[in-house]
């Protein structure tokens, strides 16, 4: 697999499409670290890291308005794409929908929103948007 984030992405964006209440997928600390800015941020409901086998799973509980069905992620894109990495300075940190997404970035302090970057002062890789 050239591109893991792609594949958690897509994994994510199918099981949202397909109305799944639990998406399962292989784990890395990338993943992990992406689970816990969507959990954090209010994007899914609940998850779990299943340490089986030599990577072990990631059980994400997606979440659902309950009048209407409709999800909480309306939209994932990646950014940054193995072929041509996007990298941001601290001075022009990306806004998705004028700051009712998030941008998730890949940073010297870990993984974070745009929101919390602009507040910690640093860039980074954007890996993906979120709203």
């Amino acid at each position: 697999m050239t591109d893991p984030i792609a594949d958690y992405l897509t994994r994510l964006r199918n099981a949202i499409k397909a109305s799944h209440r639990i998406v399962e997928m292989p784990a890395s600390n990338m993943k992990k670290e992406l689970t816990k800015v969507l959990f954090d941020k209010g994007y899914i409901q609940n998850y779990k890291f299943v340490e089986e086998g030599p990577q072990g799973t990631i059980k994400i509980a997606l979440k659902y308005n309950p009048q209407t069905k409709e999800n909480a992620i309306v939209n994932l894109s990646r950014i940054s794409k193995p072929g041509l990495r996007k990298y941001v300075n601290k001075d022009s940190l990306p806004r998705v929908i004028n700051g009712l997404g998030i941008a998730i970035l890949s940073t010297s302090r870990g993984v974070m929103t745009d929101k919390e970057a602009r507040v910690e002062g640093v860039g980074g890789e954007v890996l993906c948007y979120v709203y």
